[in-house]
């Protein structure tokens, strides 16, 4: 499927606003209710594009980890399938020609029952190495990336945004920026839970279907959507293979970075248009990038002359991605 300015357009858009009715982003491209309409449901019955409604961890006072695991290229399809089934788990990815799985885990801050992290992954004795990283800070690809965030000039863009400026706190794939964590953390009841488990399935799901599935009434919902927007607990996000927009080639990169050199170095990667998402993480390698270039060459360049000329990097890793297994929302499809 190859996407047309209109497509990418109405991407955009829901990538500044998830939930922006067709009628405000038809009347923002200049093109009719039903045409915009048509669009989104012909590329969300494709599987091209998905909106999704997901919790700053952040702000719920959780910790996101990356989780790096290497096995036998037999072992690598299934334990990323059973990985991506898990509702704590996001971005789970095949790298390295299939040795290797990389995904992103979400844990409470201080864990109250002794459930530690490692001991809630698949055990295989085809598994032969597994790390854990924690993310210290998303440094990039926090106010989307550029790769499908340019189809809308700066005056759509604001038409589009949300009058509270909700957004959120981005991801491996380029999520909408954040304006940093409320003053108050927020505690979320079952209800909650439930409005946040239908939205991560489907961010642009209809009041009736969130009102059944909280048990509250439409009026409810649609006020307690707005909280948590407002307070920045939820924000949307838009599922969409980069090679739909025209790139073919994903990798995944680590850096080792002498400290005095980290602030300047983060900051450069957040104006690279490669960047979908980059963040600070523990480990030997003290900072992670998930790289989308038009093709391996371009990939080369990018690695030679961009990263190459950044000061302070003492170390570089790179893994291809060969399957993305799960997005940012909840695995549709087993």
């Amino acid at each position: 499927m190859e996407l047309d300015l209109l497509d990418r357009q109405l991407a955009h858009a829901l990538q500044v606003d998830g939930r922006a009715s067709f009628s405000d982003v038809a009347a923002v491209v200049g093109a009719s209710d039903r045409t915009v309409a048509r669009r989104y449901r012909r590329l969300r019955s494709a599987g091209a594009l998905r909106v999704v409604g997901l919790p700053d961890a952040a702000v719920l006072g959780h910790v996101d980890w990356q989780v790096r695991m290497r096995c036998t290229p037999d072992a690598a399809v299934p334990v990323a399938a059973a990985l991506a089934r898990r509702a704590d788990t996001s971005w789970v990815s095949i790298l390295s020609g299939g040795t290797e799985i990389n995904c992103i885990t979400r844990t409470r801050a201080h864990q109250q029952d002794g459930d530690l992290l490692l001991q809630r992954l698949p055990r295989s004795t085809r598994v032969t190495g597994v790390t854990a990283h924690c993310i210290l800070r998303a440094v990039a690809g926090t106010s989307g990336w550029p790769g499908r965030t340019d189809a809308l000039d700066a005056a759509q863009v604001r038409a589009l945004t949300p009058s509270d400026g909700a957004g959120g706190p981005g991801g491996p794939d380029g999520a909408a920026g954040a304006g940093g964590p409320p003053a108050e953390r927020v505690t979320l009841t079952a209800a909650d839970n439930e409005l946040l488990a239908a939205l991560a399935r489907d961010g642009r799901a209809g009041f009736p279907e969130l009102a059944r599935a909280t048990g509250w009434s439409e009026t409810t919902v649609r006020r307690r959507l707005a909280e948590l927007r407002r307070s920045r607990v939820l924000y949307f996000d838009v599922e969409i293979a980069p090679l739909l927009l025209g790139y073919a080639a994903e990798a995944t990169l680590w850096l080792t970075v002498a400290p005095a050199a980290l602030t300047a170095l983060t900051a450069a990667l957040a104006t690279h248009p490669q960047v979908a998402w980059a963040a600070a993480i523990t480990g030997p390698a003290n900072v992670t990038a998930s790289v989308v270039c038009t093709d391996l060459d371009e990939l080369y360049d990018y690695l030679a002359v961009r990263i190459g000329a950044l000061a302070g990097v003492t170390a570089t890793e790179t893994a291809p991605v060969v399957r993305r297994v799960k997005g940012a929302g909840t695995l549709l499809v087993p």
